[in-house]
């Protein structure tokens, strides 16, 4: 169920980002993937481990890059980043011990991300977002 609501959801925020014009900012997408890319530090917080909090920002850190970089350079980066934060929830748990993942996150996260980057890898293709920054 969780793969399902993460897809819906994901292409529910990308149809209405792009009905309601949100989406003609270059910035919305690279946006979009930092706030993906802090959830687990969120989940670190409420887990109450700053050990896996320090452990997660590493990571955090690398994806906010992916999207500064995309922001700056071109959207595709921001496709690939948000493709490959799907790979990582595929394979967090096995990675990194976060107790304060809900059992459901990495699932629903891996459909949200893989969404949101065909979604993305979509617009940039028809032309309807501008994948280089001008």
């Amino acid at each position: 169920m969780e793969f399902l609501i993460g897809a819906v959801l994901a292409l529910s925020v990308g149809l209405s980002a792009t009905f309601i014009g949100l989406d003609r900012d270059r910035a919305f997408y690279p946006t979009v993937m930092a706030v993906i890319a802090s959830y687990y530090a969120l989940f670190a917080v409420m887990g109450g481990s700053i050990q896996v909090l320090v452990i997660e920002s590493i990571v955090i850190v690398a994806f906010l890059g992916a999207s500064i970089a995309g922001f700056k350079r071109s959207l595709w980066l921001v496709v690939a980043a948000l493709a490959a934060h799907g790979v990582f929830d595929l394979v967090h748990g096995h990675l990194i011990e976060n107790p304060g993942v809900p059992p459901w996150w990495p699932h629903f996260c891996l459909a949200y991300d893989v969404v949101a980057a065909a979604y993305l890898a979509w617009l940039l293709s028809r032309l309807k977002v501008h994948a280089a920054a001008t």
